[in-house]
């Protein structure tokens, strides 16, 4: 059998490997401790599993319109310009099959063969997958560690070429829980706007920041440069709702159409009584989204002061997201020579299932989602300082 080029050159997602390897272990009777995953332990709201049941006892079972659904599209509309200021409407938003597939089809809409799309690294493992899929080429700018991993404006401005069609930042960030600040980001929506640049701003995690910090959002520029700018985010971190697959993008009315066509050939609507239940956890789940931030900025701080305390680690504490990304190449010995050997021995000796930095371009870092209950964080700390210790660190 011959794959087609771009099949036979697509890595597995590793956040999907590792968890699939944990979930293994777990049939065959191991008690595995899951530090992988990017998802709330909590549940989705009632006021969104309530709306969702109803629709499905109404019959709204069947197509709707491929870019979602009126109400859902307008909801989205208004409540960006009610905290950004954005002049979107309707027509300037998509629902999509989650905020994965809202990525790839602006990246498939947007990026021809040999473009160059910038993006700051650490990053997430689909960005640089989806732009070589697309035919792009990802150039990747080193954050700091030192700095918190902030995205800063000039490091993305130098890598700018003649070949560069697009600048995609992720803030907060996934792994490293990085963000933009307000003027960083408006100088590089404005370098980008005079080249007639794209930058796509992925928000997913855009209501996870700690110590009192504000989201800056793309949203808010979108009035001044309503060809540049084009915003991502989910209801799947936000509201707990990973399992109903429901993203969603904000961008000229133009473009949102011309991706609506990539859509409506990819996966047609998202699902009906799914995308009831967003709406309803949009207008009625804001209780349920500030309990989350506040258990989870408790759990961030227990974690990193935590890992902060383990022989050869270093770990920043994360503005925002809810990841911690330590350092622990020196942790590394004989037969554990990077992040991916690391992640093999922890699972395998420690049941604790993290995901490793080289996945995300970082093989010195391991990233551990705090999105896991307290017990979980207590129970992993545990074996995972063991297992440093018997592993010969000291």
């Amino acid at each position: 059998m011959r794959l087609s080029r771009r099949a036979a050159g697509l890595a597995e997602s590793a956040t999907m490997r590792v968890t699939r390897k944990a979930q293994e272990l777990r049939d065959a009777g191991r008690e595995i401790i899951d530090w992988s995953a990017g998802q709330p332990d909590f549940p989705s709201p009632k006021v969104a599993v309530d709306a969702a049941n109803q629709a499905l006892a109404e019959g709204f079972t069947r197509y709707t319109a491929a870019a979602g659904i009126p109400d859902l599209r307008r909801a989205l509309a208004d409540h960006y310009g009610r905290r950004h200021g954005a002049p979107w409407t309707a027509d300037n938003v998509i629902v999509t099959v989650g905020a994965k597939a809202a990525l790839f089809e602006f990246i498939l809409a947007l990026i021809d063969e040999g473009d160059h799309v910038v993006v700051p690294s650490p990053c997430w493992v689909s960005f640089p997958e989806q732009i070589r899929f697309a035919g792009g080429q990802p150039v990747l700018v080193p954050l700091q560690a030192e700095d918190g991993f902030a995205i800063r404006a000039e490091p993305l401005i130098a890598a700018i070429d003649d070949n560069t069609r697009m600048v995609l930042i992720n803030s907060p960030s996934n792994p490293t829980g990085g963000i933009v600040e307000a003027g960083e980001l408006r100088r590089l929506v404005e370098y980008c706007a005079e080249r007639g640049i794209m930058v796509l701003s992925d928000e997913t995690y855009e209501r996870f920041l700690f110590d009192g910090r504000e989201h800056a959002s793309a949203g808010t520029l979108a009035a001044e440069f309503p060809e540049t700018v084009i915003v991502i985010s989910s209801f799947s971190k936000t509201y707990a709702m990973t399992g109903w697959r429901i993203g969603y993008a904000l961008a000229s009315a133009d473009l949102v159409r011309r991706v609506g066509a990539v859509q409506s050939h990819a996966t047609s609507n998202p699902t009906s009584f799914a995308m009831r239940g967003a709406l309803a956890a949009l207008t009625g789940a804001e209780s349920d989204v500030e309990r989350m931030i506040t258990a989870f900025e408790r759990r961030r701080n227990t974690l990193v002061r935590g890992l902060e305390r383990l022989p050869g680690v270093t770990c920043t504490t994360p503005p925002g997201a809810f990841y911690a990304f330590p350092n622990v190449a020196a942790c590394y010995r004989e037969g554990c020579r990077g992040s991916l050997d690391m992640a093999e021995y922890l699972l395998e000796e420690a049941g604790v299932a993290i995901v490793p930095g080289v996945a995300f371009g970082a093989d010195e870092h391991i990233r551990i989602s705090f999105a896991c209950s307290d017990a979980d964080l207590a129970t992993g700390m545990e074996r995972l300082e063991t297992a440093l210790r018997q592993g010969g660190v000291q």
